[in-house]
């Protein structure tokens, strides 16, 4: 059971004075400490997946009014993946306060799947004392950069799929793509391919393969619609 420091520093992390102190410890039980399963915090971490989930999907549908639905889905695997949510739950500090049985602590670090079910289970135990205000002044500020980060890695390794799903949208044509020049053996060619749009062509570049300067094609024509902004460091983000 936490002590009432703990329950202090849970109750300081996630932003909320809790009404149902029980509720809060049972967000930290693991099964592998208790007499009966019902009695860990399994049933909560099913109920804040849900939970999560939603909040998620509602934040994407609200910032990008344009995305369409296998956009958006996209994002919310990656901001509600195990991974993500373990990360969450190790960057506050909650991973700290899961208590485990004997047996998992001898372990020299436990598994990152507990981290992934703490962050879920108190969300559910936010909901059910709080309300969904107390979920989204909890989350709010850390599942906004992981959406982003998600939206900005797609861009990063999918450009021609972002300019087909734009120009799409904008014009409902899909864009083409020449060859301009090639070079060097057969065994070993780089390719110059540029994109072209209702009859406007734009900066071509230069790759290893056709799928490759395609794509690198894609970017700048992106870029050029104003629709990505390119960093110094070459890293891509949504333009605002």
């Amino acid at each position: 059971m936490l002590n009432q420091d703990q329950l202090d520093q849970a109750q300081s992390i996630l932003q909320h004075q809790f009404t149902d102190l029980d509720l809060l410890q049972r967000a930290f039980i693991h099964a592998s400490v208790t007499e009966t399963r019902l009695k860990s915090n399994e049933r909560l971490e099913f109920l804040g997946d849900a939970i999560l989930g939603m909040f998620v999907c509602e934040r994407i549908f609200r910032r990008y009014p344009t995305y369409l639905e296998g956009e958006m889905t996209k994002i919310k695997s990656h901001a509600v993946s195990r991974a993500a949510c373990a990360e969450l739950a190790i960057d506050v500090g909650l991973d700290q306060l899961i208590r485990v049985g004997k047996g998992m602590q001898s372990q020299p670090t436990l598994p990152s799947s507990l981290a992934a079910a703490v962050t879920e289970s108190v969300i559910a135990a936010l909901y059910l004392d709080g309300g969904m205000e107390a979920v989204q002044r909890f989350l709010e500020p850390l599942i906004d950069p992981m959406i982003e980060s998600a939206v900005n890695s797609g861009h990063q390794h999918n450009f021609k799929s972002v300019l087909q799903q734009h120009v799409q949208r904008q014009h409902g044509v899909s864009p083409s793509y020449h060859i301009i020049e090639e070079s060097g053996p057969d065994h070993a060619k780089s390719f110059k391919i540029g994109v072209e749009v209702r009859g406007e062509t734009y900066q071509p570049s230069w790759g290893q393969s056709k799928k490759q300067a395609e794509q690198e094609a894609a970017k700048n024509a992106l870029h050029e619609m104003g629709v990505v902004e390119i960093c110094d460091e070459g890293n891509v983000h949504m333009a605002e």
